[in-house]
């Protein structure tokens, strides 16, 4: 009895062991459909994306072909002929393509680079010194410029005649002076420990004709080296809070070497000027006349707008210019604007 219960309970065990090693059998043969399957797929898509990049017409063909067989769907034996025994499509069927691996750069062909003609040396060293001239012609234009500004506009003085021509003044009288306007500060103002200001009081109550000193435009001075004795000059008050011309003054002394230029304590001192080589110039002046109203800046400015009177007066033009030409007629205006504003008469002296 008990042996025969043993040898069903080995038996019942040997039946267990192979139902298990039935079931794994099955699940390994499943994990194994299942791969072959998926292998199936992937030779499956790899002719379809190699057909797709053939020509349009034979890729479209293709790919139907390829999806309609993978899914075995519409196969015939004529249409078997390209297909192996697991469905997927043979290497003969499918045109061959060369493909470049992912990663690596194609090979890009660039248009040719237009090479300019070659320039001979004598035609290069041509160009070079024309460069060169035009350089050089450009630079001293500037330095040109900068050193004497409008230089057009400085009038030239007739030696024999005795009297100054420039193209505002050409329908003026050529007999007679000529007309300058010369700036100073009225107000107090030290440079170098020393007070600049000179007012037209301060030369109505000078006893001898006074130097006018400290002119360092180059513009200026060669205005001031234009200048004859007898010349009618304006005294113009700049730098101040009412500037304007406020009298006339006479040359009495043309010019000469200023010599405030060599003096170190000067406020005008220029250690380019030598006394071999002076730059700049003096002329001495005395006073005619104080103007009872002040010509103001605002007055001579409404008068130079296009058209005006005063259009072209070089003061007005270039208002840092301490020294510049009036014309004839613009001296005459400024009178007429001096009789306007109450003048009855000149103040001597």
């Amino acid at each position: 009895m008990f042996k025969r219960s043993r040898n069903a309970m080995v038996k019942n065990a040997g039946q267990k062991r192979q139902a298990a090693q039935a079931s794994i059998d099955s699940e390994e043969g499943s994990r194994r459909t299942r791969s072959k399957v998926t292998s199936e797929d992937s030779d499956t898509i790899a002719p379809k994306k190699r057909a797709t990049r053939s020509s349009d017409q034979s890729s479209s063909s293709g790919v139907e072909k390829v999806i309609a067989r993978s899914n075995g769907y519409g196969t015939s034996p004529a249409q078997k002929n390209g297909i192996k025994d697991n469905g997927t499509t043979s290497l003969s069927a499918a045109p061959k393509k060369k493909f470049v691996k992912k990663g690596i750069a194609q090979k890009v062909v660039l248009p040719k680079r237009t090479t300019q003609p070659k320039v001979t040396q004598k035609a290069s060293e041509s160009l070079r010194n024309a460069r060169c001239v035009a350089r050089a012609s450009t630079k001293a234009a500037h330095r040109h410029s900068s050193s004497s500004l409008s230089e057009v506009a400085i009038p030239v003085r007739d030696k024999k005649n005795g009297v100054v021509k420039d193209e505002a003044s050409e329908d003026d009288e050529s007999d007679g002076p000529s007309y300058w306007l010369m700036k100073a500060e009225p107000d107090s103002r030290f440079e170098k420990g020393k007070d600049v200001k000179f007012s037209i009081d301060d030369l109505k109550d000078a006893t001898e004709p006074e130097a006018w000193d400290g002119v360092r435009n180059a513009v200026a001075r060669n205005n001031m080296r234009a200048m004859m004795t007898g010349d009618m000059v304006f005294f113009y008050h700049s730098n101040c809070k009412r500037p304007g011309i406020a009298g006339t003054m006479e040359i009495v002394r043309e010019h000469s070497v200023d010599e405030t230029a060599f003096d170190p304590e000067h406020p005008y001192y220029d250690a380019k000027s030598t006394r071999e080589k002076p730059k700049w110039c003096v002329v001495h002046v005395e006073f005619r006349r104080k103007f009872p109203e002040l010509v103001t800046l605002k007055q001579l400015q409404w008068f130079a707008r296009p058209g005006g009177v005063l259009e072209n007066m070089q003061t007005l033009k270039l208002s840092r210019l301490s020294v510049s030409n009036v014309t004839k007629k613009e001296w005459d205006f400024v009178h007429t604007l001096v009789d306007s504003n109450g003048e009855n008469g000149a103040t001597a002296g």
